[in-house]
């Protein structure tokens, strides 16, 4: 007798009713000012935003200047030797800037009771790989020399990001560690893409996928990586995908947050699976009835508060001790 198969739930009702409303999916032949278009039209009404001491600087280290940075220090009384989250935004290395993700850095500054260094890297098409990387290569080690000066921890760092900005911030804990530091205390990574392994179940799955589908995907690699063939994944260097490194030992613990809707996702169970058994503290969440992005909704939906509070929590914990 066939055993009966468990149907997946479907997609937050409320989050679907409004990715419906707004359809955030576009093709490489729409150009890349469309699709930055597209992602600006998710603003939050700033009376919703937790009221912060924010500030935005332009930094350099080594040859790379004029990156901006956007400061958030945590609604706390004391602002001296707190512990310091360099976030990287998503948007397929693209999209995305310090406005679209400033809810999201605030979010990281408030529940993780931490300082937020918020990093606004080069985007492709303009400024494909490496370019990117090297940016917050850059302003990781920033922090790490000013973190007094911004009433920081140096001791106390973590990395974190969504989606691009996971792989980003996933490739900056193999930096740190194979560049001898600064030494990560945490790394977050928001629903990442880690292997450029299309050929995961996740992304038949979910390859109409809202906000990620497979055009979007594309178009991703098209700007990103223009030239480079990614037919064979696992010939990739590890500051594409950083689950092709060598060795995971000695990485910064991480929790991994992937969603059921998502073509990512397998790629987060992935790399969860590697770090394990390199003996990499990691925490995996899977979220059935959420799609990409859900992070950026955790005003609006509760699903996805509730999602984003769990990995909070968790860099919350790993930096106060």
């Amino acid at each position: 007798m066939t055993e009966p198969t468990t149907a997946r739930p479907e997609i937050d009702p409320t989050l679907k009713a409004i990715l419906d409303a707004f359809p955030l999916t576009f093709t490489a032949d729409d150009g890349v000012e469309v699709a930055r278009a597209k992602l600006r039209q998710l603003q939050v009404p700033p009376e919703m935003l937790p009221d912060l001491r924010i500030e935005n600087l332009v930094i350099s280290h080594g040859d790379r200047t004029d990156i901006p940075v956007r400061i958030y220090w945590p609604p706390v009384a004391e602002h001296s030797e707190l512990p310091i989250v360099v976030f990287y935004h998503g948007g397929g290395f693209a999209l995305g800037d310090l406005e679209t993700h400033d809810p999201v850095a605030r979010a990281h500054a408030v529940g993780a009771e931490a300082i937020v260094v918020s990093v606004d890297y080069r985007l492709a098409p303009e400024h494909p790989f490496p370019a990117g990387v090297d940016d917050c290569w850059a302003a990781l080690q920033w922090t790490a020399e000013h973190a007094a000066q911004l009433g920081g921890d140096p001791n106390r760092i973590a990395v974190a990001g969504d989606s691009a900005g996971a792989n980003l911030a996933a490739v900056m804990a193999h930096l740190a560690r194979d560049n001898g530091g600064p030494k990560l205390a945490f790394q977050l990574l928001w629903y990442p893409t880690t292997a450029a392994n299309l050929s995961l179940p996740s992304f038949t799955e979910n390859a109409d996928a809202p906000i990620l589908n497979r055009d979007v995907i594309d178009a991703f690699l098209t700007w990103y990586l223009p030239g480079v063939d990614i037919s064979d994944h696992t010939a990739l260097p590890a500051t594409i995908a950083p689950a092709n490194a060598a060795d995971f030992r000695g990485l910064a613990p991480a929790f991994i947050g992937t969603a059921e809707h998502d073509p990512l996702r397998d790629e987060g169970a992935h790399y969860a699976e590697v770090l394990n058994a390199a003996g990499v503290p990691v925490e995996r969440s899977n979220e059935p009835t959420l799609v990409h992005g859900y992070v950026s909704f955790a005003l609006l939906i509760p699903a996805a508060a509730e999602a984003t509070n769990r990995g909070l929590a968790a860099l919350k914990e790993a930096l106060h001790w």
